[in-house]
């Protein structure tokens, strides 16, 4: 009898770090929601086939947040607008609901359920910010409640919902939600969240499945080792003005990966998926050290290595030989993915009939198998996303998986393995001479380097990480443990993933915040001020705040803390925090509104409070923040009477006092004169400056939150051209 051909499905598992490392609520809810329509069904549907073996890639930073939701009773946004009563919202939270409880597969996930698919139709599926505004008007409390219970029930697979009676009576139900309906679903959610660690323990030691990790926060560790490694598969590439070359940074997210593995699942992981499938040299050695016995590429790394094409410029396979087996370099075994047959699942077989995928793939497989000699086993690896490619599928993928799993079952020519089990049988695998850098998408990293936002990023993190490496050196007995651990999760490759031209989601702007964020947060934990510039957004559009009304001539206002005249701001220009303000502003500022204007000589600014300054008992301190064409700030301490404000320079990472002035007020607002000359700007410099309140000696605003506002220094004809 033949041997059969040996397929290793892996499925890797991973989200974002979503965690705000100011607030601690998840800033999206994808772990939450994934895990009560991903994790554990993809496990559990496998106790119906007992010959299927499967490896899961876990990645540590998923099942912390996990781990957090089950035990800590972590919270995300999403989960705190459910929770509230229709009646208590505010007018934003109601907009955010209306806005985002649609983000779901509107085929698979939101028609099936008349009623949900009644809320999307009144919603509109197209629409812009004043669309929202006008449509939440129709939007009942009746409304709003059905919508908060969809939204979580649609994101709980099928698997639970048909086999639970209470869901199914709330399917029944179908509208009418009740707040105890709600809770109802919630409940369910978390019971299943609790259920996916101890599944994947107990069906990893039944020998099922295996488990692998990748690095801890998900890393691309060739450009942690160094950014000029980008240069191997992209010589042209345009890299970050600083290079960012720490391979101890490389081996700590393998260390921390490893010991959270073992510390959750008793024994540390054999295999790895690198993020990405991202590889060098130097990386598989340094696995290789702390004790990884195998790792997972893609065919176009090995095609590198190897120096010669696998498949036909029609993209036919013509070297099954070279691909379908294991390599090895220093003591580490290495697969290289199927790309093709990974990609059927993930992106194409979706949108046909389960039956038909299912012969197709089987049939792909008999077509290898007839293609490759009988002189070893072969191992066709399948890997992919493990959470992504279900929504796109009926019934999140259960018959297209039944059906595949049925069919391998049943035929002895094929026969499913966890990498360890071929590994440990069949040998670990050729000595490949050369080992190309690169991941799995085009076998280089154009996705995460190369873009002007891509090699910011880069810029920040380097920056960040040189100052708290200074610091480190200088304190040694200081415990900044969390510094460290925000460094390292701003190393994760999904901010760079939405950075650039190639990619695009409803909320980039949260992962901009949230890569920012731990930046922000290591120089917290070190009591370092926050550099300006970490709280300019690295996305190109949002860096400049557009104000509702542009400066239409020069203003020379009477600087006493009242608005004296309608008139002496009227040419200034206008800013609306509110809209200003992005995601992370709060949704009750201190400041209502900030005015700025100027003549030749003079840059002017006010600020509106929510309430009259005269009326705060609090300590409050006002900072505007200058960060183009040279680095200021102006502090104003506005507990002193008379007001004051002194100039700061930044020279040499040290601020020096300039100068004082007093052309300054806080009464009913805040005004203040800044010459021109007194932080260096000159005629058509612009001028980048954002504001900060601190209340007893704690920041409480920004504004605006994301990006600066941009004046630039008029010249003395600025009025005349104004007329024309």
């Amino acid at each position: 009898m033949d041997s059969p051909l040996y397929i290793a499905f892996l499925w890797h598992m991973h989200q974002p770090y979503y965690k705000d490392p100011f607030t601690g609520i998840y800033r999206l809810p994808w772990v939450r929601l994934h895990g009560t329509k991903d994790y554990l069904d993809m496990v559990k549907i496998l106790e119906e086939f007992p010959n299927i073996r499967q490896t899961f890639n876990v990645v540590p930073s998923l099942l912390e947040q996990l781990r957090d939701y089950i035990e800590n009773n972590a919270a995300d946004r999403y989960l705190e607008l459910t929770l509230k009563e229709p009646s208590d919202l505010t007018e934003s939270e109601k907009l955010f609901i209306i806005e985002n409880f649609f983000l779901a597969n509107w085929d698979n996930m939101i028609k099936p359920f008349p009623r949900y698919y009644e809320l999307l139709v009144k919603r509109g599926f197209r629409f812009t910010k004043g669309d929202i505004v006008r449509v939440s008007r129709y939007f009942t409390d009746y409304d709003v409640r059905d919508l908060q219970v969809m939204f979580n029930l649609s994101w709980i697979d099928p698997m639970f919902r048909n086999n639970d009676p209470a869901l199914k009576e709330l399917i029944k139900k179908e509208r009418g939600f009740t707040e105890e309906d709600k809770q109802l679903v919630i409940k369910k959610q978390f019971e299943i969240l609790k259920d996916i660690i101890p599944e994947y323990k107990k069906m990893s030691e039944s020998g099922q499945i295996e488990l692998s990790v990748t690095p801890f926060y998900h890393p691309i560790l060739p450009l942690l080792w160094d950014t000029d490694s980008a240069k191997i598969a992209m010589p042209n590439v345009r890299l970050p003005k600083k290079r960012f070359s720490h391979p101890e940074d490389a081996i700590k997210q393998i260390r921390m990966s490893m010991d959270y593995f073992e510390k959750i699942f008793g024994h540390r992981p054999s295999g790895m998926w690198p993020s990405e499938g991202s590889v060098s040299e130097d990386v598989v050695r340094a696995m290789s050290v702390e004790g990884i016995k195998w790792v997972a590429t893609d065919e176009e790394v090995l095609a590198m290595s190897l120096q010669k094409a696998l498949r036909s410029p029609e993209g036919y396979l013509t070297d099954a030989m070279s691909l379908y087996r294991p390599y090895q370099l220093n003591n580490v075994s290495i697969i290289f993915r199927d790309h093709k047959l990974s990609d059927l699942i993930g992106f194409v077989y979706s949108g046909w009939k389960p039956e038909k995928a299912v012969e197709d793939f089987m049939g792909k497989l008999i077509q290898i198998r007839n293609t490759l000699p009988k002189d070893r086993p072969y191992i066709v690896p399948v890997i992919l996303d493990g959470e992504n490619a279900w929504e796109y599928y009926k019934n999140d993928g259960h018959d297209f998986l039944r059906g595949l799993y049925k069919a391998l079952s049943n035929d002895s020519r094929f026969k499913t393995v966890t990498v360890s089990e071929f590994i440990n049988e069949h040998g670990s695998g050729d000595h490949l001479p050369r080992l190309h850098t690169g991941s799995w998408i085009n076998a280089n990293f154009g996705i995460w380097i190369g873009h002007e936002e891509d090699n910011l990023a880069w810029d920040y993190l380097a920056q960040t990480r040189e100052d708290l490496g200074i610091f480190s050196k200088a304190n040694p007995d200081r415990d900044i443990t969390d510094a460290w651990n925000a460094i390292y999760a701003a190393e994760g490759s999904d901010w760079n993933w939405w950075y650039g031209d190639e990619h695009t989601t409803e909320t980039q702007e949260d992962f901009d915040e949230l890569f920012r964020g731990y930046l922000m947060q290591a120089y917290k934990v070190i009591g370092k001020d926050i550099p300006p510039h970490l709280y300019v957004p690295v996305l190109l559009e949002d860096r400049g705040i557009e104000p509702v009304t542009q400066a239409r001539g020069f203003i020379s206002p009477r600087i006493d803390g009242f608005v004296t005249s309608y008139f002496e701001w009227y040419q200034g220009a206008y800013v609306d925090v509110k809209r200003s303000g992005g995601s992370m502003h709060k949704s009750e500022s201190f400041v209502s509104a900030i005015y700025y204007g100027f003549n030749k000589d003079n840059l002017y600014l006010r600020v509106d409070p929510s309430i009259p300054f005269t009326e705060i008992q609090e300590h409050i301190m006002l900072q505007i923040n200058i960060v183009h064409p040279f680095t200021f700030k102006i502090v104003c301490d506005l507990h002193e009477s008379p007001s004051s404000a002194t100039i700061h320079e930044r020279v040499f990472e040290e601020w020096i006092m300039a100068k004082s002035t007093e052309n300054v007020a806080a009464k009913e607002i805040f005004e203040i004169e800044i010459p021109f000359a007194d932080i260096k700007a000159r005629e058509n410099d612009e001028i980048h400056f954002s504001i900060d309140i601190m209340r007893n000696g704690e920041e409480v605003e920004r504004c605006p939150w994301r990006g600066y506002i941009t004046v630039t220094v008029p010249t003395p004809y600025y009025e005349t051209l104004m007329w024309y």
